[in-house]
């Protein structure tokens, strides 16, 4: 399932939306390379990404092989991180799902509340997945993790809207409309599903940060939006 737009309108121009889309754009062409140099990216991700063991500073053995020095905490790129990313396919699913689900819980909030709203679930989910596998020396990156905790408050905010989906089933294409609540009950269950069968700390998909992020943005998310009548 590929989510295409939401049939839901707001009333805000999603400034801080653009804002952080550009920002992930930025950050991949003029940070990491658009991808282009192998020196680069990997640069990038080592000084720049979430390194699990040097947010833990656990002493056990190290977890998985990584191109990166490891040494000292790093505590900054809990932030960092999330705007940086691991291929031009990342990249552009992830600005995508932000662009869908993220105007209208902008709408919500308002701007600032908005932009604070992202940076505190992203750090969430990047910490939920530091301590789900605390000796890795993989690099994590990706908007994701703050991507879900506003797919999370989406969720309780539009349960009943409509998303146009594209759904691949073998051969067959099509496009249907769905409720919100059946959508993101489904990613949320692909994201258990993928987190219990993942040997841990793979360097695949962080299924842990996604599922983080979303528990922190239904958490959350009622401190965050705007009082009723504004």
């Amino acid at each position: 399932m590929f989510p295409l737009y939401d049939e839901n309108p707001t009333e805000l121009l999603p400034t801080v939306t653009l804002f952080l889309i550009g920002s992930c754009v930025l950050c991949w062409l003029l940070v990491q390379g658009g991808g282009f140099s192998i020196d680069i990216f990997l640069s990038s991700i080592c000084n720049f990404g979430t390194i699990p063991i040097e947010i833990t500073g656990n002493s056990g053995i190290v977890m998985g092989t990584s191109p990166c020095q490891i040494g000292g905490y790093s505590w900054q790129t809990l932030f960092s991180s999330m705007f940086l990313h691991g291929s031009w396919l990342h990249l552009i699913g992830n600005v995508w799902f932000l662009w869908v689900f993220g105007n209208n819980v902008e709408d919500s909030m308002g701007h600032m509340r908005f932009l604070l709203f992202f940076l505190l679930t992203g750090v969430v989910a990047t910490l939920a997945h530091a301590l789900s596998v605390p000796t890795s020396a993989i690099p994590m990156v990706g908007a994701s993790g703050a991507i879900s905790g506003i797919m999370g408050a989406y969720l309780l905010l539009y349960p009943g809207a409509r998303i146009r989906t594209l759904v691949v089933l073998g051969y067959a294409i099509t496009v249907i409309s769905i409720p919100a609540w059946v959508f993101l009950g489904l990613w949320a269950l692909i994201q258990s599903v993928g987190s219990a069968m993942s040997p841990i700390g793979d360097g695949g998909v962080a299924y842990m940060a996604h599922l983080g992020g979303l528990c922190a943005g239904m958490v959350g998310v009622s401190l965050f939006r705007k009082p009723i009548g504004k």
